[in-house]
């Protein structure tokens, strides 16, 4: 099983404008969303359907206002690079919803 970050360890977030734009323009979620919920326990799991060649990670949280995300993101050193962000399906809010 891969090893999770340690989200206390992040120094900050590695933005890609186009990322940025899709995730607003296809889900409406802004950058400093996705930002939020690492601020508040997300729940973390590893993407194990993603190949090896770039780790990948689902976080599972909330915003300060309480919309249930679900964003899937890699690390480049100890930064954040949100590659997508939307809102959680039924599915992830029966498991993750009480976050």
């Amino acid at each position: 099983m891969a090893k999770l970050p340690d989200v206390d360890r992040i120094e900050g977030f590695d933005w890609n404008q186009a990322n940025i734009q899709k995730n607003l323009e296809r889900h409406r979620v802004a950058f400093d969303e996705c930002e939020e919920v690492f601020f508040h326990n997300p729940v973390l799991a590893p993407d194990v359907g993603h190949p090896e060649t770039e780790r990948r990670y689902f976080a599972f949280g909330h915003t300060v206002r309480g919309r249930l995300l679900t964003i899937v993101f890699t690390m480049r050193g100890n930064k954040i690079r949100v590659i997508s962000a939307r809102d959680m399906n039924r599915k992830e809010r029966k498991k993750h919803g009480q976050v």
